[in-house]
Formats: structure tokens, sequence, C-alpha cells
């Protein structure tokens, strides 16, 4: 059977299937006992022998083993004995050792069976060990016993000290706080066995920190311990804490650990003014929104117990000024609330409050929590531009008002005590067309040009007001220009209109729809009415239906169109509108007679030569080519002899360089134009009598006038004072374009040989040339036909 050397607090026996159960099991006669072991009584080893007598079958007697830690000896520290009952003392068995730490940490020796340790044992780094013991037989190597478990355990010695593992620490405390107010928990940590003895038995205690903390010893709970703890006084402490094992008795281990405990801050100070008055300036034109001066109310606190909300309370600036706050710097930013004036007011008095908009109400006893200051703030005068009266401008003017009308009078005066006297203009870059002009002195704003509101119907247009002693103040007013509109367009067709109708139509066929356009937008809205014109009223052809819609329609009157008889009709329709006065216009709507298939398809608008034969030969088209290239060379050589016909100029080539007036009002015929007005008859009037020119691109040509004026009236001297007058004329006057231009003076009127240019009573003046090409020209010339030439009696224009 096993034994061990030391055996107690009675455990597992194993052998042979059969489990023994001991309590105060010792070693036997053949046991080597520990240190630990103890002797038996003589009652005990009676029983003991009497028991071992009984049970012989049994082969192990087994037990725990225990040492203590932090062995510091030289020698291996002996920790116990495993024995056989069958070991002789011969030698003949041998025990061997294996498990945990078996070899390294503990060995055994085989022949006896005594067990040691051989490395130091910290009970904090392994507890226990379990190890396996078998015994062998030396010579066979046959077990001998069934090998077994068996544990050995560390006992526990106070070889560490309580450490806080979380410091050191930081914490914080409203300030005020009363006494006994949690602040923190602290915890040391002791690596020792709790359930061997006190070494685990942590106490607390405070070594610095007093009197103003104190801790719990059993909890480590940081209070505080004095009243009225003030940041503004002191914010930062450092305490000390100290744990001590062994339940605090002496010889225990101690840690410390230090806690750095801050007062956070209450609002427990009200602001206050370090100045009761302030003396503060302003320039009269100073902005509004300006800056004008700061104010601070100082509070001990911090943070959100410092914010600061100030306000005026009193003064005679209470609508003038106004206060802002800062929120980084906490300060007072007075401001121009309105503009000011030197002139009105040269001083100001402000009363301002600072107070706390955070307030605490344990607290409000130390109150009150705001202050007052009094401000002064003088106005400084400047020499200020003029200023305008109303400060904009809004006028409403007809389109069609005359030039040089008054429209406005413009008003500013100099706000400073001097009363400067104001010069007038306008900004030409709000007003490039140069549309107005302002009067110098007055302020009158006039039109210097006429309005179309059809073109611009909106006129903003800024003008400007000049101190006369001070050209560098000058002021500005915007003036809004609305252009009414009157009714002075007549409505015109929307486009061109050109209608089809086939010779199969018949009577009340619709042909053409027309509408009308009008630039003009009158209030009650645009509305048009149509009619044929009064020379076409009764038209056998067509007929006009007005839809009362702002279009007509254009319906054939009869049937039987014949592109042979007529291919081509113009009909004149009246447009009216609804302004007042009305203006009407008239429009012609060109119809092409067509011939169109049995659905009305348009086949052929071009008229058939029904009077000549079916087919003509070979030799009759070589005929007419032959007559119309005879034609064509006629022609070419009548113009070739016209040209050569031209006259020399009248004048000395030596002496005279001759110019020629172009005249641009016609399209331009090459160098006809050159012909039409000859400055060299300026020279020589009267020899030029001799010498008549006629345009050959314009029938009929009015001849130049400047024959027939005397010779006194066209004097070198004479013309060139009156270019000069009309020149300086036209550079003074201030409505006059601002661009260089030709002007054309003539001599005409009572005093002149031609009398007057007029076209009136011009009918009346012999002429051969003929007029009758007019009556190809449409119902607009149908009266100058009648009047200059023979009238179609046919009525083909119809």
């Amino acid at each position: 059977m096993w034994t061990s050397g030391r055996m107690s607090n009675a455990k597992n026996l194993f052998g042979l299937g059969v489990s023994l159960y001991f309590w105060g099991l010792m070693d036997l006669t053949t046991t080597v006992l520990s240190g630990s072991a103890r002797p038996l009584t003589e009652g005990q080893e009676d029983n003991l022998s009497d028991k071992l007598h009984q049970r012989m079958k049994r082969s192990w007697v087994w037990n725990q083993f225990f040492v203590l830690e932090e062995y510091t000896g030289t020698d291996p520290l002996y920790v116990g004995k495993l024995h056989s009952d069958m070991d002789r003392g011969d030698g003949s068995i041998k025990y061997i050792l294996s498990g945990e730490g078996a070899g390294i940490v503990f060995t055994i020796d085989d022949t006896t069976g005594d067990i040691h340790a051989i490395q130091r044992l910290d009970r904090e780094e392994r507890s226990q060990y379990t190890l396996r013991a078998q015994a062998l037989d030396r010579r066979t190597g046959r077990p001998m016993e069934p090998e077994s478990e068996f544990i050995i355990k560390i006992q526990d010695i106070n070889d560490n000290e309580p450490k806080f593992l979380d410091g050191p620490y930081v914490a914080s405390v409203p300030e005020m706080s009363p006494v006994g107010t949690s602040v923190i928990q602290v915890t040391a940590t002791d690596a020792d066995d709790p359930t061997y003895g006190n070494s685990a038995r942590v106490v607390y205690s405070i070594l610095q920190g007093q009197p103003y903390f104190s801790v719990d010893s059993r909890t480590g709970l940081i209070r505080t311990a004095l009243m009225n703890m003030d940041r503004e006084a002191k914010e930062y402490y450092e305490v000390i804490i100290q744990a001590k094992d062994m339940g605090g008795q002496l010889g225990g281990l101690a840690g410390t650990t230090t806690v750095n405990i801050t007062l956070s801050d209450v609002n427990d100070n009200p602001p206050r003014f370090p100045q009761k008055h302030y003396q503060m300036s302003v320039l009269e034109s100073a902005p509004v929104s300006s800056t004008v001066g700061r104010v601070v109310a100082k509070d001990l606190d911090e943070g959100i117990n410092a914010e600061m909300k100030y306000s005026l309370v009193d003064g005679d600036g209470l609508d003038v000024f106004d206060i802002n706050t800062d929120p980084n710097y906490q300060v007072g930013i007075i401001t121009v609330r309105k503009p000011l004036s030197f002139e009105s007011k040269k001083s100001y008095t402000l009363k301002v409050e600072g107070a706390n908009p955070h307030l605490e109400m344990r607290f409000l006893n130390l109150g009150p929590f705001r202050d007052t200051t009094t401000v002064h703030i003088s106005v400084e005068d400047v020499d200020e531009p003029p200023v305008f009266e109303p400060s904009i401008y809004f006028v409403e003017v007809p389109e069609d008002v005359e030039i040089g009308t008054t429209i406005q009078i413009i008003s500013a005066k100099d706000p400073d005590v001097t009363n400067n006297s104001i010069r007038y203009s306008i900004d030409r870059s709000s007003d490039p067309g140069r549309f107005f002009y302002v009067d110098i002195t007055s302020g009158a704003l006039m039109t210097a040009r006429p309005l179309d509101r059809e073109d611009i119907s909106w006129h903003n247009i800024t003008v400007l007001a000049m101190e006369l002693n001070n050209p560098s103040q000058v002021g500005s007013v915007s003036v809004t220009v609305k252009v009414l509109d009157v009714n002075d367009n007549a409505p015109e067709f929307a486009r061109f209109y050109e209608a089809f109708v086939c010779e199969n139509a018949k009577a009340g066929q619709l042909i053409q729809t027309v509408s009308a356009i009008d630039r003009d937008d009158p209030q009650e809205g645009q509305h048009f009415y149509y009619s044929l014109a009064p020379e076409a009223a009764n038209n056998p052809n067509f007929t006009l239906r007005d839809n009362q819609d702002n279009t007509a329609w254009i319906l054939t009157r009869r049937s039987g169109f014949r592109q042979h008889e007529q291919s081509t009709f113009y009909v004149p329709i009246l447009i009216s509108d609804n302004g007042r006065p009305v203006l009407s216009s008239t429009g012609t709507l060109t119809v092409h007679v067509c011939s169109c298939d049995e659905e009305g398809m348009v086949m052929s608008c071009n008229a058939e030569a029904y009077v000549l034969p079916v087919s003509l030969s070979r030799g009759a088209l070589i005929a007419i080519l032959a007559c119309i290239f005879v034609l064509l060379v006629l022609v070419l050589l009548i113009l070739s002899m016209r040209r050569q016909r031209k006259q020399p100029y009248i004048i000395d080539e030596e002496e005279n360089i001759h110019e020629n007036i172009v005249r641009y009002d016609d399209e331009g015929g090459g160098e006809e134009d050159t012909e039409a007005f000859d400055i060299a008859a300026m020279w020589n009037p009267r020899e030029a009598q001799l010498v008549v020119k006629n345009r050959q691109d314009m029938l009929p040509e009015i001849e130049s006038l400047s024959r027939y004026v005397p010779q006194a009236c066209i004097m070198d001297n004479n013309v060139h004072n009156y270019v000069l007058a009309k020149l300086y004329e036209a550079d003074m006057d201030l409505w006059a374009p601002p661009f260089d231009s030709l002007q054309t003076y003539m001599f005409e009127g009572n005093g002149s040989v031609a009398e007057s240019l007029s076209s009136l009573q011009s009918v009346t003046t012999d002429s051969d040339q003929s007029y009758d090409y007019l009556t190809d020209w449409g119902p607009r010339f149908k009266k100058l036909a009648e009047m200059y030439g023979a009238a179609d009696s046919s009525g083909a224009l119809w």
C-alpha cells in the first residue's frame, strides 16, 4: 500500500478498487515525518494497528501535500514522502513522479520516495500542482502499485502589498458642496489569498488632503469634509490615499495612490462693471450697424456661469443705438441703429445693464446677479454729401410727352450747417441713350429725346447732387421712369399674307384667315376690327367677315375665276384698333388664281397662253429668239451712247478743286449719285445755268436749285460764316447728340429763285414725264395714278 509522509484533512485513498477514508492518518513506523507532521498518541497507534491488521488488501494511503511559498533557503525544500507497503527497504522499488512541474519544480528520490521543491514557489503565480505517482519493480520495471494522482497546494504568506490598478485618479466636485458629498471611490487590489488569514484584508486611510476630504476605510469612497470650499479661492487639490493589508495592523503591507480633485464652478459670483461711466464718440457718417464702443462686466465664475447678457435699459438714445453680446469674450458691443446727424443731436446718454442669464436658486441670496453702468456718446461732425428727399423717385410719363417737358423736380440739400449750394447732373452710365436732362440748379428733370414705350418701357437713371464748394461730396438718388403707353402704333398684319383660289371655287368659300398685331399695350387689351378698304368696299370678287376674336376670314363672293382673265387679285384690308384715338392701317392680301383638281388640290398657278397655237414650229421659235437678241443689242447700244454724252464741269480746273455732295435718301445708283448735285455750280452759277443734268436712275427728278441762287447769296465768305454759326449753335446745344454729324444747309424760301421746295401744289408743275407706270403699282397708288396718269377704266386693279 501507499502512504504519504504528510497527511491531513483526510483525503482520498485508492488501491485495488477499494477506497479507504482516514482521519488524522499519520506516518507508519516506516514513514519519515515532515516538519508539519504530528506524532500519534499511544491510543491512536493501537487503534490504527488494529485497523491495518483487519484490511491487508489496501494498496494506497493518500493525502494532499502543503508547502509554503517564497522559500528562501539554499537546500531543496522538503515537501513530503511517498511509501508503498511493498517496499522492504532493499531498494527493489523504484518511485516515479509525473505531472505538472515534475522534474522541473518537484523531484522525487526514486529509492526513498522523498519529494523536494527545487524552485522558488509563488502562490500568486500558481496556487497548486497536480502530479501522479507510480511504484515499479526496479529489476523488471513492472508496476508494483497502480498509478495515482495527488495535489501539492502552495500555502500563502503576506508577500504582496495592496495596489491601486486604476490610479492615479482624477475627479471633480462642485464648489460650495455640502459636507459628505461623494467625490470618487478608489479600489486597491491585494494579490494574496483572501481566504487565508488577513493577508488580503485592505483598510483605506487618507495621508494628504485633510481637512478638505475624507475616505471610508472599508469602501475607499472619498467625500468632502469641509463646507463652503470656494473655487475662486482654491481650485485644485491633491489627495493621497493609502491602502494597508492585514486589516491595517502593524506589519501589514501598504500602497498609495494620488487623487487630483478639481472644484467645478457654480454661479455664486454676480457680475460687476469695473467702470461706472464710459465716454465714447462716433462720426455722424457712421453707417448703420457700425461699432461705437465696448463695455464689459467682470464675473469671477467661468463657462456658462460667466455668460453675460447686455441690454439698454434707459437713456435718450434707445432708438438710435443698440447693444449686442459677443459670445466669445462676453463683452457688450454698442452699435449704430439709425443714421446719426450732428446737426440734429450732438450727444446721447445710455444706461447699460449686464446680467447672468443662468442662475442657481440656492445662490440667489448672493445676488443680485446684474449690474449697470452709464455710457456717454458724443456725435462728431463731418462734411456730408447732399441728401435727397425723398430717397427714391418714381415717375410715370406718357410716351408722347414733348421734348423739354419737366417730368419731376429732384430736390437735394446739404445736411451740414454750412448748407452749400447744390448742382445736379445725370450719371450718364445710367442713361446711355441720353433720353433725359436735369437742370443744373433747379433739379428739374426733363425729356431730351422722344420716348417710345415700345422700344424702352422703363428707364432707371441716377441723378447726382454735388456740393458747389466741395465737389468731392456727391450724393445720388435713383429715379425710375415708367413710360406709359399711348395709342401711337396702328395695327398691321402679323405677316405677309398670300392666298390661292381655285378656278372652280364656289361663292362663300374661305380662302384665308388673317390676324394682326399692335405694338401698343392698352389696359383694356387688344381688339382689332377688320373691313375691306373703302376703295374695295364693293369688291365683286371677295368679301371679308370679322370674327370678333382679332381674326378675319376672306371669302369668295362669286365663282368662275379664270387665270387667263386675271391671275392675281389684290385685296386691301383695313385694320383698326380700339385705342384713343383709333388708328388703322391697310394691309394687302395677294390672291392667286390657280388650276385645281376635283378635290381642290392646286395644280398650277401660272396663266396659260390661250391665244397661242398649241405648238410652234422650230423655225418660228428661232425667229422669236433672233428678235429678242436684236432688241437686247439695241438696248445696250442706246445705254452706251447715253453714257458717252456726259458734259464736263464748267470750272477752272487749275484754280478750283471740285467736290460733289452725295445724297443718300434713296438707294445707291452708282456713279449716278455723284451727278445729283454739283458743288462746282456754286463757283460759277451763271454759266451753270446752261447745263442741265438729270438723274438717270430717278424719275422724275428735282433739279438742283443752286444754279438759281443769286451770286450775292453764295459768296465764299457768306457760306463760311453761315457754316461757322451753325457749328457754334450745335456745339452749344446741350441736347445735341454727342457725336460729329454732317449737316447740309440749303438756301430756300421766299428769298430764293426756286422759292419753296415743298411738294405741295407740285401737281400743277409742267412736266413731260410719263407716270403711266403708276397704274401697275396696285391700289395704294391709285390716287397718284389718277393725278399723274391715265386711270385704267377696265377695273383691272380689282
